[in-house]
């Protein structure tokens, strides 16, 4: 595995790879056997948007692994003041031995891997967000025991996290099923790659999205770079809230899933929340085991 720039890129057999060893770094990690597998190596750190869970998580993971972490912002670049991204790319390259990137467009993602020579990790875009998928899909695995035959249902926007958890979902096997407005569906090529496997459903309908769910996902209505928009969004989204009533139509061992921040009582209500409390933390860990798995797959 050279980059992760996307989760369709990747086969099932790849996830799975990325996944087992996400399952033995956790394991090491909580039996205090050290793994420095990426020893007296340097990932570069760029964030065009601010994130607790990445940076904390991908600097972390890195130490654990033996190696170092840069932080990069737009303050610390040339790329904030108009250089090219192929020449930051080419130049970091000779630097580093891995780059993660957090920005808006996925465009530049790809720049950065087709003109760099060192593996680039997409930490999030506007269009997707691949790592916090494959700790989603390291959570379903260890809760659910599998994939096949599970039904996965998004609750909310079509946005970037609805996109990477139509890749992954119906590459591992699962049903995904989308509640969200006509008017801000996931990616159109994506939704027909997905329609073509039989197992995809899209639908303002939530409750016929969440009908038999073993899983039931949601995020904000808005996110980071649509704080202006907050307003607007809140009218188009209202009532699309992962509540008690919604949880009544998902099977009854059903697991919420959160990529957080989370904003209670807007798309999920602080009873479903903490009553899932423990799932949506254990995810939360899962960033960085599944992260670390990736690095090692990309840089080690």
């Amino acid at each position: 595995m050279k980059h992760l720039l996307k989760l369709k890129d990747l086969t099932k057999n790849e996830i799975n790879e990325v996944l087992n060893l996400a399952d033995q770094l956790k394991f090491e990690r909580k039996n205090g056997i050290a793994h420095p597998l990426l020893a007296g190596k340097t990932l570069g750190m760029i964030f065009q948007k601010s994130s607790t869970r990445t940076r904390v998580s991908f600097e972390t993971g890195m130490y654990q692994l033996g190696g170092s972490a840069l932080f990069l912002s737009n303050r610390d670049l040339q790329i904030g003041r108009g250089e090219p991204v192929m020449d930051t790319a080419r130049v970091l390259s000779r630097y580093l031995d891995g780059i993660m990137i957090r920005t808006f467009a996925q465009q530049e993602v790809e720049d950065l891997a087709r003109y760099g020579s060192i593996p680039v990790i997409n930490g999030l875009t506007d269009y997707c967000h691949p790592c916090q998928v494959l700790a989603d899909l390291m959570t379903i695995r260890e809760l659910k025991g599998g994939f096949e035959g599970l039904k996965l249902t998004f609750i909310g926007d079509g946005n970037n996290m609805a996109n990477s958890l139509i890749a992954g979902g119906i590459t591992m096997g699962m049903t995904v099923a989308v509640g969200c407005p006509e008017s801000h569906q996931p990616d159109p090529d994506l939704m027909k790659w997905a329609a073509e496997s039989g197992r995809f459903i899209c639908c303002p309908d939530i409750y016929e999205a969440a009908r038999d769910a073993d899983v039931v996902y949601t995020d904000v209505w808005a996110s980071m770079g649509q704080e202006q928009e907050a307003k607007e969004r809140a009218a188009v989204f209202a009532g699309y809230c992962v509540d008690d009533r919604l949880m009544q139509v998902a099977k009854k061992d059903a697991m919420v899933q959160h990529c957080l921040p989370a904003h209670r009582g807007e798309e999920i209500t602080a009873e479903v929340f903490e009553s899932h409390a423990d799932e949506i933390f254990e995810e939360a860990e899962n960033r960085l085991h599944a992260q670390k798995a990736v690095m090692v797959k990309c840089m080690g």
